[in-house]
């Protein structure tokens, strides 16, 4: 899971393919109506983000490529362009985040590999981990917060009543999915918490270590 910090292959990635070559690539592919050369370039390595916008941008080329009038053509290259425009930006964007990310690196660093549970209770606990110093010279110091939340179940009233009554192996099935999915948004909100709490200069030193939401 990729879901605060790039993967280190996606960085690689990233690093390989210089920007104004990617653009001249990029201008090249819509004059010539396929991917060519820029098939070279690693960008589907370079995060989910780049390899969707890499995919729509192929797929606005083999249209181009398979009109037929001239006003089709000229819609479908506008297409092309806008596509092309569309991945130009989504790799200055993973790139900057890339960038961003290594200046953060040197004084904090949370851990997002936080293993899902066998089993969920209606009491939801994430523990995330963290590395953090004040300067880039200074020792890291080690530390973790644990957030808990206490799942109110809800009446489902937009559900339409079932002509069966589940079983109640079907309902415990249900709840965990339900419970699974809450844990997960949970999760994410817990990972996002902590690391804009040192991106926004927080101390880790006084961070508190429990939270109960």
């Amino acid at each position: 899971m990729t879901e605060i910090n790039i993967s280190d292959s996606e960085k690689s990635a990233l690093k390989a393919v210089d920007r104004r070559e990617l653009n001249d690539l990029i201008d090249q592919a819509v004059r010539e109506e396929q991917l060519g050369t820029l098939s070279r370039l690693p960008l589907s390595s370079c995060g989910t983000y780049v390899a969707t916008k890499l995919t729509y941008f192929g797929k606005a080329l083999k249209a181009l490529s398979e009109a037929k009038s001239a006003k089709n053509i000229e819609n479908k290259r506008d297409s092309a362009v806008r596509a092309g425009r569309d991945l130009s930006f989504a790799f200055s964007s993973m790139k900057c985040r890339m960038e961003t990310e290594e200046q953060e690196g040197e004084r904090f660093y949370v851990d997002e590999n936080i293993l899902w549970p066998s089993h969920f209770s209606k009491n939801l606990v994430v523990r995330v981990s963290f590395r953090w110093r004040r300067t880039a010279d200074d020792a890291w110091t080690f530390g973790s917060i644990t957030f808990r939340h206490d799942v109110q179940p809800r009446p489902a009233y937009t559900l339409p009543v079932p002509k069966r009554k589940p079983s109640a192996w079907k309902q415990a099935e249900g709840q965990q999915n339900e419970l699974g999915r809450t844990w997960e948004h949970f999760m994410h909100s817990a990972l996002y918490s902590v690391r804009d709490f040192f991106r926004e200069g927080g101390d880790g030193a006084k961070s508190r270590r429990h939270f109960k939401q």
